[in-house]
């Protein structure tokens, strides 16, 4: 039997709710409804959130997590919150700039520049 582990882990801070991906490679259907699951869970959890997604651990992830990716920034902004994306690794940053979603999310190198955008963006 295989463990099931978190596909997210949630840390909830002052500036900025961050979702880190536990997950190295996000390229299976069923990972990808689950991360869905989960991340509308914490954006439903209360209005006008400020929310990290913290790729530091993922190398691989198929289209079908862009497309996640565009669902989660429309819910945020209907809620009036802010959306940062950080730590993703040059590989997975160039399949966003030949799909031009560098224009659609702010990316950040780290955590800690993506947590000082907020306070910017006041």
């Amino acid at each position: 039997m295989t463990s099931l582990k978190p596909r997210v882990s949630v840390e909830y801070g002052e500036e900025a709710t961050v979702i880190t991906f536990t997950d190295e490679k996000i390229l299976e259907e069923r990972d990808i409804l689950e991360l869905q699951e989960s991340l509308m869970g914490v954006i439903d959890q209360g209005e006008k959130i400020n929310l990290i997604l913290d790729f530091s651990a993922v190398k691989f992830l198929s289209s079908a997590v862009l497309g996640l990716l565009i669902r989660v920034s429309k819910k945020v902004y209907e809620q009036d919150g802010q959306l940062r994306l950080c730590n993703i690794i040059p590989r997975i940053y160039e399949i966003f700039k030949i799909t031009r979603l560098t224009k659609i999310f702010e990316i950040y190198p780290d955590r800690a520049a993506a947590i000082a955008s907020f306070a910017k963006a006041q």
